[in-house]
């Protein structure tokens, strides 16, 4: 799957302590939870996972859990470029409690993560060989800094018969990803595990099917799916003839 993250923690305090004392979720305070913050959206309960295998779902999917003291969401649909426009209600959530966000995707070399402070911005950053640095506020946190000083650059291998052109960036987004998954969650994806680590693959994750339908355009998508199927009427079989020719089965 390679390190792909989209993960919000809401947290009154310290979220890597705090994700090492949890035991099992309760599914109905984790479903108050994401009624709350996914209000006016279709909510149907789904197989759930772990949020070592959970934290880039299925489109559509969200995994999630409510313990005393933090909360966890994993969703695509908080993968985004610029993590200071984090839809407002989310932000609000956070009121006296911590709010981190990380977002990573391996096939694009992107990385996103922020931090906020009962509801106030300390610290964003997101960026890719792409696009660059895509957006930057506030101190660099601890975790960072060895990669802003040069002390971390990227390593890259070019493929057979490619010559090596220089990165585009000073350092490698998914290396200093896993190293903010780390400071910030407790855990990692695909680094070399510490004995300090969260375990991720026994913490337990609801599993739930959001259906946006204030989305704009679902209804019209829906709409033009079932007119599709129906253009495309019964299923027609095939087989192949002695000369090699798709001859239609209710033909023969």
């Amino acid at each position: 799957m390679g390190a792909k993250t989209g993960l919000l923690v809401y947290a009154d305090g310290d979220v890597p302590g705090l994700l090492r004392q949890v035991g099992a979720a309760d599914l109905e305070q984790t479903s108050r939870m994401v009624r709350r913050l996914y209000p006016g959206c279709e909510i149907e309960e789904a197989r759930g996972s772990t949020l070592g295998e959970g934290v880039y779902p299925p489109e559509g999917t969200t995994y999630a859990a409510s313990w005393p003291g933090v909360e966890v969401i994993c969703d695509r649909r908080v993968m985004i470029d610029v993590p200071s426009q984090l839809p407002e209600h989310l932000v609000a959530a956070s009121a006296g409690r911590r709010l981190v966000l990380h977002a990573m995707h391996s096939v694009v070399d992107w990385l996103a993560f922020a931090v906020w402070e009962d509801g106030r911005l300390i610290r964003s950053l997101s960026l890719s060989p792409d696009d660059g640095i895509i957006e930057n506020i506030g101190e660099p946190l601890s975790f960072e800094l060895p990669y802003w000083a040069g002390d971390r650059p990227a390593d890259i291998i070019p493929w057979p018969g490619e010559e090596e052109e220089p990165y585009a960036l000073p350092f490698h987004p998914l290396e200093l990803g896993e190293d903010a998954l780390r400071s910030l969650c407790g855990f990692i994806q695909e680094a070399r595990p510490e004995p300090e680590d969260v375990d991720a693959d026994s913490v337990e994750l609801h599993g739930f099917r959001v259906s946006d339908l204030q989305a704009p355009g679902a209804a019209e998508k829906e709409a033009a799916l079932r007119k599709a199927m129906e253009r495309m009427g019964p299923p027609r079989m095939y087989t192949m003839g002695p000369d090699g020719s798709l001859i239609e089965r209710n033909s023969l």
